[in-house]
Formats: structure tokens, C-alpha cells, sequence
């Protein structure tokens, strides 16, 4: 599905140094835990994760539940994972508190924990491989109030409540906009759980209740591609959509001039960094606290940047 050129092209930016001594593939499994499977995101993320275990020679799997917003199917996941003994654990919280009691099961045994995505309310992951959200949901607002003049009444279809990058993407677009441009409003804000289909149903129930709305942010794949779904549906021209993360759905929609633009992230170096922590931390090395892995802002006008596309997918 990735190139070796997607692959190895976002895996430039190396946050710190390869672990000087390996353990062998037998004595170092790592379980990734993620937040699910229905995004072409998520198979970036386990491309990269793939990569880095064949790299370090050691051994992951990568799972997650059908969708989203099934906590108690990821929180099983979880515990299943640690019952298995692994060395490290690879954790991208659907909940950011639901699963502090595993984790702390997991530090009383020792085993390194790496969050990975989206970070959870607590100092037990010794590191955490995400994007700056906060950061790349303000861009998505500087760029939407710049082709709205700076002026106008927008919305935002976020996927969830309850983990990091929902909070950081919703509260970085909103606070932005509160700070910056005070002659924007934010009429709302609402939760189609990341699902492509209720976030397409949550769209027209906006743009049904503001008909006078000029733009509207998307904060993450499946929430982006109902917003898309939603205006086409009901025929709405002229409004300013903004999305988060890639995949051909999105690049469609730009390429056709139906979305203005997105947020893209490093979902393979998520994947890769999370591994490479994980063995870092297992052969006693210091890791960083946070491991920042990029994000640009692309549109029909930079899709084609080597340095953009290597971090866009299908």
C-alpha cells in the first residue's frame, strides 16, 4: 500500500539516537494498542511502526477496535496486551483517563509504556510520538480566517470529546479564532465520533440550522469526509471547508476545489517513533517526553511538494 519512498521520506526528522544495544526479535515483543482501523491513517501509522520493528529486529503487533468510539473494546485490547507480558507497550488512548489504571498495572511491572497519537492525563508514558495539535488545529484556523477575510460565522465537526486530539484540535481551531479574530464566531461545535457517516449527518444538521455559515473544520479523516459528504449532499456552495489528516477522499476534495485545504501529519513516523522509543527506553536510554513528528498545511497548490507528499496518503 506505501512505497518505500512514503515509507522512508517521513522518517527524516530522527528525534534522537538509535539504541546502541539490541535484544534479539525472541526477547522483545511490543504490542501496539491503537485507536482503530477504519482511517487509512491508522495503516500509515502501522507501516511505519512495521518498519521500525524490522529496523530494531524486534517484534509488534498492531491492533485497535472497528471504530472510534468503541473505549471498552480498546480498554479489553489493552488488557489483553499486557496479560501477554511484553517488554514495551505501544498506547494511543481513545479515553485520555479511561486507561490509567492498566497503565499504572503496566508501570508496577516495569514495562516501558510509549503513547503514540494521542497522549493520556497521566506521567506514565515515558514518552508520547503525536503531532502538536494544539499547533496544527491554530493553523487550520489562521488559514481559514485568512480566506474568509477575517469575518464570518464557522463551525467545527470534531471527532470525539474524550481523547488528547480531540480536545487539542477542537480547542486549538476555537481558541485561535477567540484570540486572533474576534469578528469570526464559532456558532458550534459537534461530535460525529470520527465516523465519516454521522459526522455527514452531523454537517447538514449545521448547515440546515446556519444557512448563513461560511466555513467549516473538520478535525480529523472520517470527520473531514462527512463534512465533504454533508455540502454536497445538500448542495451548499461558497463555504470554506478545512480538514485534518490525508487519505484520497481528502485529495479529491481539494484537488476538485471542494475543500480549501488540510492538516497532514507524519502518521509513519508516528508509527516508526513509537517503536524506536520503546527500544530506546528497553535498553535504558533516555527518551524525550514528547516526540513532536510534524504536520503541514497542504492544498491543490503544494500537494506536490516532495516534502508534502511524502507524508500524504491514500
Amino acid at each position: 500500500m506505501f512505497s518505500r519512498r512514503f515509507i522512508l521520506g517521513v522518517l527524516s526528522a530522527a528525534t534522537f539516537a538509535v539504541p546502541a544495544s539490541m535484544a534479539t526479535a525472541e526477547e522483545i515483543y511490543i504490542p501496539l494498542v491503537s485507536k482503530g482501523f477504519q482511517h487509512q491513517f491508522w495503516q500509515a501509522v502501522k507501516a511505519g511502526a512495521e518498519q521500525a520493528a524490522d529496523e530494531y529486529d524486534v517484534t509488534i503487533t498492531f491492533e485497535g477496535p472497528d471504530n472510534e468510539t468503541m473505549v471498552d473494546r480498546q480498554i479489553d485490547m489493552l488488557a489483553a496486551a499486557l496479560a501477554n507480558n511484553p517488554k514495551a507497550i505501544g498506547f494511543a488512548a481513545l479515553d485520555s483517563q479511561a486507561a490509567i489504571p492498566l497503565l499504572k498495572q503496566a508501570n508496577d511491572k516495569g514495562i516501558p509504556v510509549i503513547a503514540f497519537d494521542s497522549g493520556v492525563d497521566s506521567d506514565i508514558p515515558l514518552s508520547t510520538a503525536t503531532t502538536d495539535n494544539l499547533a496544527a488545529a491554530s493553523l487550520a484556523a489562521d488559514k481559514m480566517a485568512e480566506m474568509l477575510g477575517s469575518k464570518g460565522k464557522v463551525a467545527v465537526v470534531a471527532h470525539d470529546q474524550t481523547s488528547r486530539t480531540g480536545i487539542d484540535r477542537r480547542d486549538g481551531f476555537v481558541n485561535r479564532m477567540a484570540e486572533n479574530y474576534p469578528d469570526i464566531e464559532v456558532v458550534t461545535v459537534q461530535y460525529g465520533q470520527g465516523d465519516h457517516l454521522k459526522s455527514t449527518e452531523v454537517t447538514k444538521a449545521i448547515l440546515t440550522a446556519n444557512p448563513d455559515l461560511n466555513g467549516i473544520f473538520g478535525t480529523n479523516e472520517g470527520s473531514a469526509i462527512g463534512v465533504v459528504n454533508g455540502v454536497q449532499e445538500l448542495g451548499t456552495e461558497g463555504l470554506v471547508i478545512i480538514g485534518y489528516d490525508s487519505g484520497k477522499a481528502q485529495k479529491d476534495a481539494i484537488k476538485s476545489g471542494l475543500m480549501a485545504g488540510a492538516i497532514t501529519q507524519n502518521p509513519v513516523g508516528i508509527g516508526y517513533e513509537t517503536v524506536k522509543a520503546a527500544v530506546a527506553a528497553l535498553n535504558g536510554e533516555d527518551v524525550p517526553a514528547l516526540i513532536d513528528t510534524g504536520f503541514y498545511y497542504y492544498d491543490a497548490s503544494n500537494m506536490d511538494d516532495p516534502k508534502i507528499s511524502a507524508v500524504l496518503y491514500d
